[in-house]
């Protein structure tokens, strides 16, 4: 193992957390560890959900929960950790690891207890059907140098005020979320140890603004590979942290229509334009500190099937000739 010191940052305090890179040799290919971020107790009862989901999948090594709300009673994370243990439906275990600091760079924190080559970061609030998540990660072992994900966005430039912005394009993407975003366990590392003193820099960034780890992994993994990352498609995918979900028109209870409302509301997302601007200011200090755009476009999206594209008559209606 290869040790390192990494000094995280919270409002009152600094954490040294002695953090280790794996051997290598020693990681497996054919498996995926599951990383999921844990913050709002709101969200525990889905958070318990998508934690089991991804454990029965064979694919899944191991899944880690990793707390980060320093605010949260011990008790009731004693009381998480132990539903979680019982909660696996395969042979993956699930484990509770509260975090050091509240700091979001530790989400990229590289563990001894991560055994794959491949690592999936994903929140507390999405959810995926389990053959779109075998399928994205068979992308990754074709294209594991480059970041894989569902939720992908944009860096450009406003010609108006020559300064980079964080926004959406139809037909181009150039950075994956951490809501579902599949990576090298090795790029773990370089995050957290790597870079000298301008990823040190870049990572105070991330504290002062509470903001934009996700976005300085892109610039991490984009300035190792030169190019753009893959979004794949998912044949059902649910973000209960989109604020949309207010208005969705399900018929459930009231009490329901709550719940949704508590689980969107605690998301970053959920505080809009806001949330955009400090995102490109996030874009603007880490093009300064790095001295250069690594962020690179990719075009198009992976896709699980092809069908025909042609229309055939049936019953009277014009379907996809493939399904008659």
């Amino acid at each position: 193992m290869i040790p390192c010191f990494l000094f995280v940052h919270s409002r009152r305090r600094t954490h040294v957390h002695l953090t280790n890179q794996r051997d290598l040799r020693t990681l497996r290919w054919d498996q995926i560890t599951v990383l999921i971020n844990g913050y709002s107790e709101y969200r525990i009862p889905l958070l318990q959900s998508i934690a089991a989901t991804y454990s029965a999948s064979p694919l899944v090594s191991s899944v880690l929960v990793l707390w980060g709300n320093p605010s949260t009673p011990t008790q009731t994370l004693s009381q998480l950790a132990h539903n979680l243990s019982f909660s696996s439906l395969g042979t993956a275990s699930i484990s509770l690891h509260r975090q050091p600091s509240a700091s979001l760079n530790t989400r990229f924190l590289p563990r001894s207890s991560i055994g794959t080559h491949a690592v999936l970061i994903c929140d507390d609030d999405v959810e995926m059907d389990p053959k779109s998540f075998e399928f994205a990660f068979r992308v990754w072992q074709s294209n594991s140098e480059r970041l894989i994900g569902v939720f992908v966005r944009s860096h450009d430039i406003d010609l108006i005020r020559k300064e980079w912005i964080y926004t959406v394009h139809p037909d181009k993407y150039s950075m994956i979320l951490t809501k579902f975003m599949i990576l090298k366990s090795s790029y773990l590392f370089k995050y957290s140890c790597g870079g000298g003193k301008e990823m040190s820099e870049m990572r105070n960034i991330v504290d002062e603004m509470r903001n934009c780890e996700d976005i300085l992994m892109n610039f991490v993994v984009a300035d190792v590979t030169n190019v753009g990352p893959v979004m794949v498609g998912a044949e059902r995918v649910r973000d209960w942290g989109d604020a949309r979900n207010d208005g969705d028109g399900d018929k459930d209870k009231d009490g329901g229509r709550k719940l949704r409302s508590r689980i969107s509301a605690v998301g970053l997302s959920s505080r809009g334009m806001e949330h955009r601007k400090r995102r490109g200011k996030c874009i603007r200090e880490f093009h300064r500190v790095l001295g250069r755009m690594p962020l690179k476009y990719s075009y198009g999206k992976v896709v699980n099937s092809v069908g025909e594209q042609g229309l055939c008559k049936k019953g009277g209606k014009l379907v996809f000739c493939d399904q008659v």
